[in-house]
């Protein structure tokens, strides 16, 4: 994480780096995440999923990279009316208020890391240390069956083999 963080040149790379190695957003949610679903105030993300919401508790390096974000944001584009979070160059200004691109997402990250492996490492990291699909539920929003398949990947001593 720390390596990583060192290699991301922008505010923008640090918080997209910050929400998805640790609190293992997929790069579709990262696009639509608003201005008004992060509450610095109470350290915490609102993540929109259809109907339901997933709220992320901010640990101090992801509130302060969101900050930072913010502050280079408002300096940056002062007269952006663009409800989203993550804003570029085309998006702040652009009065029909686009989400940022996946291309822009992607370059954000260093060479050789994507936002899916980046997202698998971190919830894959979480079933070696807590063994606990539900604990992986609550924690990043996934299914039961997403979180048993990474509870079998870090323990398949554990995981019986259903009969086909």
């Amino acid at each position: 994480m720390a390596g990583l963080m060192d290699q991301a040149k922008t505010p923008l790379s640090r918080l997209v780096i910050a929400l998805v190695a640790i609190h293992a957003l997929p790069g579709e949610e990262l696009r639509t995440i608003r201005t008004t679903d992060l509450n610095l105030a109470r350290s915490a993300l609102e993540v929109r999923r259809g109907m339901l919401r997933h709220t992320l508790y901010l640990e101090e390096s992801t509130h302060r990279v969101a900050c930072d974000w913010l502050v280079y944001r408002h300096h940056r584009w002062p007269a952006s009316t663009n409800p989203y979070l993550l804003v570029s160059q085309k998006t702040a200004l652009d009065q029909d208020h686009p989400v940022v691109s996946r291309t822009l997402l992607r370059r954000s990250l260093p060479k050789d890391v994507t936002l899916v492996g980046l997202r698998q490492d971190r919830i894959l990291n979480e079933a070696f240390t807590a063994g606990d699909p539900l604990k992986l539920m609550r924690l990043f929003g996934i299914t039961a069956q997403t979180a048993m398949c990474y509870v079998a990947a870090a323990y398949p001593e554990r995981t019986p083999r259903l009969p086909r």
